[in-house]
């Protein structure tokens, strides 16, 4: 019997972090809220996860600096970043890391499925 895949959402914003994880949960999916990719990182979040939500901008380690990380690893976790800003360029740096795709706040849910879709089928 195969689990739900384990999606670990980060961003430092609680009330947006706390209804993607309720959204993902009733959506049939695993989900693990973290306030910070440092804390994603101390509690050994990648061991355990399918996939990452993670927010560009956050104090301390961005989610561009994580990817990087987690690339620096060799980890094949993939990332899905989100962003509320609307700079142009994000696409591309995300692109860069090897995000696979990104979300502006607010967004779809369908959007959100089409990329956990094109997340875990990688």
């Amino acid at each position: 019997m195969s689990r739900e895949p384990l999606i670990a959402v980060i961003d430092d914003d609680e009330p947006f972090r706390a209804a993607l994880v309720e959204a993902l949960l009733s959506l049939g999916y695993g989900a693990r809220g973290f306030a910070s990719a440092e804390e994603f990182v101390a509690a050994d979040g990648e061991v355990s996860c399918d996939c990452v939500i993670t927010d560009i901008h956050m104090p301390g380690m961005s989610g561009l600096d994580l990817t990087h990380l987690l690339a620096a690893r060799d980890s094949r976790i993939p990332v899905i970043m989100i962003t509320a800003r609307a700079e142009p360029g994000l696409e591309v740096s995300a692109a860069a890391v090897g995000a696979v795709c990104l979300l502006r706040k607010p967004f779809e849910t369908r959007a959100l499925l089409g990329c956990l879709k094109s997340a875990l089928d990688v």
